[in-house]
């Protein structure tokens, strides 16, 4: 049967053709990349392309984006979607808007006796209900490692849980999945977190403290590290890396696991 949508991707795939040393360029800095298969590469490279096609990558004075810049952010941005359909994840947004640096963002809080606090804060950032993304463009060029961060998943993260509405850590889940057993296993985790900064605000927790602000940070920040530390979040919270692998329906561990076997430069060093 024609297709539309299949006939404008080939369209655009033909006009956007994604030259191979460019491409091994954006591969060899996103080394969270590595171990993917072929067809995986293959899908990853023509998503980028259809992905900038569709999304606007507004860059202010500062930022300075050629096609190996616009394909390092597209590639990160697609990595999420790998295995999830043809749905579009990534709906009401049209708009990437590219910082030079961190930026101050107006925020506004309602504490428990009613009192509203207004400050500034600064952020690397952002994701608007039916608004843009937001990103710090240094914190873009700083995600992609097996490090336990990337900004470009977290804020996406973020536009998938708003998917059903306020972003509250839970996004639309295949109908394999049972909404209470998300909640309960991210919610355990969330609180089990919330007890270790409670004891010592200090702590050095093995997630980083940012994800205890509210389910929604969990989800976002939890999602960064399934795809950049998955060893680090298997480790402490297994549970919820479960739950991701299903909604995701990828495991990166597998991938890291095999990368630290059968690739040199995965492998200790000798001192």
């Amino acid at each position: 049967m024609w297709s539309f949508s299949a006939w404008r991707r080939r369209r655009l795939l033909a006009k956007n053709p994604i030259a191979d040393d460019t491409w091994q360029r954006v591969r060899h800095h996103l080394t969270f990349l590595d171990g993917i298969s072929a067809e995986q590469d293959q899908w990853l490279r023509e998503a980028c392309v259809v992905f900038l096609a569709e999304k606007h990558l507004t860059a202010l004075l500062g930022v300075k984006l050629h096609q190996e810049q616009r394909l390092l952010l597209a590639a990160q941005a697609q990595l999420p979607l790998m295995h999830l359909g043809d749905l579009d994840w990534y709906q009401g947004f049209h708009e990437i808007v590219l910082y030079p640096d961190d930026f101050l963002s107006p925020q506004r809080h309602r504490d428990a006796s009613g009192v509203e606090h207004e400050w500034d804060g600064e952020h690397s950032g952002e994701a608007w209900q039916q608004g843009p993304v937001i990103l710090a463009w240094p914190g873009v060029l700083a995600s992609g490692q097996w490090e336990g961060y990337n900004l470009v998943i977290h804020e996406l993260a973020h536009k998938l849980d708003m998917l059903n509405g306020d972003a509250n850590g839970l996004p639309p889940l295949h109908s394999d999945m049972r909404v209470q057993e998300w909640a309960s296993v991210m919610q355990s985790a969330f609180d089990d977190l919330n007890r270790q900064l409670d004891a010592d605000p200090d702590a050095e927790t093995d997630i980083d403290p940012y994800a205890a602000q509210d389910p929604a940070e969990f989800f976002a920040v939890t999602s960064e590290y399934f795809f950049s530390a998955p060893d680090l979040l298997v480790n402490r919270y297994p549970q919820v890396y479960a739950q991701l692998s299903r909604f995701y329906r990828q495991d990166p561990l597998a991938r890291l696991i095999h990368l630290q076997a059968h690739d040199p430069r995965y492998q200790p060093q000798d001192e």
